[in-house]
């Protein structure tokens, strides 16, 4: 304990001796020179202050000094400053339930005029917004001046405008029927499908000036899907959905609107449904070759979309470019959406292309059918040579080999045919893409005759 005692009176001594020797001494011998100073010197400069002219100098110096001082601290005091407050408020005093008002700004700037100590105040302290009194006002045009009350009257101030020319109408009320409009829809997963909203309530009333209701077409609930939580399959509620009124061409008609706000129930689901891949061919191959297999990656691909379209939907048809093909191709294809579908399992496929040497092989006895023929009329052929075709397929072998004859179709179109002997052209199709069919016979003669 001692050893550290004597630490610190060490430690206090060294601080006491550079303090003495850095402030104390040098400022004890200034002072004692200054004395030494006027002693010697004292009777001279009692002298020197006696003088007139001394005294003339020194209170001249010290009157411009106190003059300068003065002048400085009256200019900060008496200064006037301006500050501009943008974007003031406005409300007006009139009966809102009886009439409308127009041409009434929304927002005003106000320009303080003052010291620059109160107009800092009154920016701590604001004032109460600018104001209009309408009472008493009949419908027409008036001209009426704006009102500000201010909290500190020392300083001055000027709205901008400081009068307007407003417009008061009787207020008049109608009831419209509400439709429903969605916004973002895009927004929403493709997956999903809005498949009904219904809203708590079918009809609003819609107020305002009679020139202004004419004009209002149709009110709609905006029914925004980024307001969504979560959005699944099912049913929710979105409420205090905004109402907006519109003309003919699609503008906001500025009309009040009782309610303002709906509730809206919306029915979400997920249509789909998984559909087989049909990979059609497009344009002639080189000469000689034909198509011996047709492969894509995947066989089926689910769609998700409208259900009426989702229902419609048998096959997801890719087209795939073989002109001159006269090798074996991979084809990369971007898949597209049908009308009505939102969304693919599957965006993009590859289909490989084998290709083999051509033959032809002749089918005989294909049975001709109809199409579109009226329902109050019947066909008869003239001959058997008109009831029956030869089918010239054209493929590689495997494919040929591989075909069922059943699975050929001769037809003909009997659509804006009538009564009467007619000459028609004879059309062949078949299930197998990759083999070409044509008919041997081009046209058959054919009766038709009301039932």
């Amino acid at each position: 304990m001692k050893k550290i005692i004597n630490i610190f009176r060490k430690l206090f001594r060294l601080i006491g001796g550079i303090f003495d020797k850095v402030l104390i001494t040098p400022i004890t011998k200034l002072i004692l020179k200054i004395t030494d100073f006027f002693k010697d010197n004292g009777r001279s400069i009692e002298r020197f202050f006696e003088r007139r002219s001394t005294l003339i100098v020194v209170s001249l110096v010290l009157a411009v000094g106190v003059f300068i001082l003065i002048d400085r601290e009256s200019n900060i005091m008496i200064d006037q400053y301006a500050e501009i407050l943008y974007n003031q408020p406005v409300s007006a005093v009139y009966n809102e339930e009886l009439y409308v008002v127009e041409g009434l700004p929304k927002e005003v700037d106000i320009t303080l005029v003052g010291q620059k100590r109160h107009i800092f105040l009154a920016k701590q302290s604001p004032s109460r917004e600018v104001s209009v009194d309408l009472t008493g006002l009949k419908p027409g045009n008036h001209k009426v001046t704006l009102k500000y009350s201010q909290r500190l009257k020392s300083l001055d101030y000027k709205l901008d405008p400081s009068s307007v020319t407003v417009t008061i109408y009787e207020k008049v009320s109608e009831t419209k029927s509400l439709t429903v409009d969605v916004l973002h829809r895009d927004n929403l997963d493709n997956k999903l499908y809005i498949e009904n909203i219904e809203l708590d309530r079918s009809n609003v009333i819609v107020k305002g000036a009679a020139y202004k209701l004419k004009s209002v077409a149709t009110v709609k609930a905006l029914v925004d899907v980024d307001n969504f939580v979560n959005p699944k399959a099912g049913t929710m509620t979105l409420k205090d959905v905004p109402l907006v009124a519109y003309d003919t061409n699609g503008k906001i008609v500025d009309v009040e609107i009782v309610p303002k706000t709906v509730d809206a129930k919306i029915v979400i689901t997920s249509p789909s449904k998984e559909v087989p891949v049909k990979v059609v061919p497009k344009g002639n191959l080189a000469f000689g070759k034909s198509i011996k297999s047709i492969i894509p990656s995947v066989s089926t691909i689910t769609v998700y979309g409208e259900q009426e379209a989702v229902n419609k939907l048998d096959s997801i048809e890719v087209e795939i470019d073989v002109k001159d093909l006269e090798k074996n191709k991979e084809f990369n294809i971007t898949l597209k959406k049908p009308n009505g579908i939102t969304e693919l399992s599957q965006k993009t496929i590859t289909v490989k292309v084998e290709i083999d040497n051509s033959i032809t092989k002749e089918f005989k006895n294909i049975n001709i059918v109809t199409e579109n023929l009226g329902s109050n009329y019947k066909v008869q052929a003239l001959s058997l040579e008109d009831s029956v075709v030869s089918v010239d397929v054209k493929g590689s072998e495997e494919a040929i080999n591989a075909l069922d004859p059943s699975t050929i179709k001769a037809y003909i179109n009997l659509k804006d045919y009538g009564v009467g002997e007619h000459e028609v052209p004879v059309e062949v199709t078949g299930d197998d893409v990759k083999l070409t069919y044509t008919s041997k016979t081009k046209k058959v003669k054919i009766r038709i005759t009301e039932k």
